[in-house]
């Protein structure tokens, strides 16, 4: 019994030997920023892939060197590509002389219209004798009507002959078309096999060694600027609707110490990755490092808004977001402005009132 009541003596003095903190708000600077993770990448960079499957047979680059638009880059060897080449290249060759004329498709087809024209004007000649007779009561009706009949035979089978004949023409017009087009997609694949640089830049990474297959699925090399770098960062959701292109942006880089770089808001990119529930931001240095690689990383904190003359206390004496404790009890508070470990008070509260740290 004696125990207990010592212990509850020593609980008693050291609680009322306990001491609230207590501070007066301060009117000072605040700024409010938006944290991300940040990445350094160069302007325009893209992976290199090939038009054609194939065998590596030559890196014409290497790691590091800068080159021109259209230079290229790797050699694939692919002998299906230039086969096709040469299959188009005939049946071009065979289309156009299809067409020309002198071939037996077509020239056939003119000497059947060149037959039926000869039969047609003979027929017609004995058919317009055998009529002027017949108006005159000379000869048979069976005369007129058959001659009748093999005139009109004649005009028909004419007539079916040069339909025919402007068909075919047609049809074999399409096909040399058909061939050229072939042939020149064959010799656009056959150019393919030399892989060439959309940019001028820098090469920044090759994926394949000489001798190693190559697909269409692959990339086979990493290009981008060699001058210019752009910043990629990663905002939380529940910040990106603070954020507005042009808004001044401080930078650390790990590679840098605690060096900070200003940058601007260049980019805003409108869709959230949904593994990772951000959105990705770019930014621009505004005085760049003297060095800078592909994928350096470091931190960011975007300005939103800064204000002077700012009332602030820290966030620790903040009650669930809208009320502080004190001396006269909980008082009601609305904020503005905050980082991250201060905020703003705009109302319930004056520079003259202190406030009492919560308890944990």
């Amino acid at each position: 019994m004696l125990s207990r009541t010592c212990i509850l003596l020593i609980f008693l003095l050291i609680s009322c030997g306990k001491k609230q903190e207590k501070i007066l708000p301060e009117r000072t600077s605040l700024i409010e920023s938006v944290y991300s993770s940040v990445t350094v990448q160069p302007d325009s960079l893209y992976q290199v892939y090939a038009a054609v499957a194939g065998i590596l047979d030559n890196n014409l680059v290497e790691e590091g060197d800068v080159v021109k638009k259209g230079a290229p880059l790797l050699q694939i060897i692919n002998n299906a590509p230039k086969l096709n080449t040469d299959n188009a290249r005939l049946n071009l060759q065979l289309a156009k002389e299809n067409y020309s004329g002198s071939s037996t498709l077509l020239g056939s087809l003119e000497d059947e219209i060149q037959a039926a024209t000869l039969s047609f004007n003979y027929d017609s000649i004995n058919y317009f004798r055998q009529k002027k007779l017949w108006e005159q009561n000379i000869g048979s009706k069976v005369q007129f009507e058959n001659r009748k009949l093999a005139y009109e035979l004649s005009q028909n089978n004419l007539r079916l002959l040069k339909n025919r004949y402007e068909r075919t023409k047609n049809e074999l017009s399409t096909q040399v078309q058909q061939a050229r087009n072939n042939y020149e997609t064959a010799q656009i694949s056959t150019r393919d096999f030399t892989v060439k640089s959309k940019i001028e830049g820098r090469v920044y990474a090759l994926f394949k060694n000489q001798g190693e297959i190559v697909t269409t699925m692959e990339p086979l090399a990493s290009v981008g600027s060699a001058t210019d770098f752009i910043i990629e960062m990663l905002v939380d959701e529940v910040d990106i609707v603070k954020l507005r292109e042009g808004q001044k942006t401080l930078i650390t880089l790990d590679a840098y110490g605690q060096q900070v770089f200003e940058a601007e808001i260049s980019k805003i990119y409108p869709r959230k990755d949904e593994r990772s529930q951000t959105f990705t931001v770019e930014a621009i240095f505004k005085n760049p490092p003297e060095q800078l690689y592909p994928g350096l990383a470091g931190e960011g904190n975007i300005i939103v808004a800064q204000k002077e003359d700012a009332l602030v206390i820290p966030k620790t004496y903040l009650i669930d977001g809208t009320k502080v404790e004190t001396e006269d009890g909980p008082v009601a508070v609305k904020i503005g402005l905050q980082n991250l470990d201060r905020v703003e008070i705009l109302e319930g509260i004056d520079e003259n009132t202190p406030i009492i740290k919560p308890e944990e």
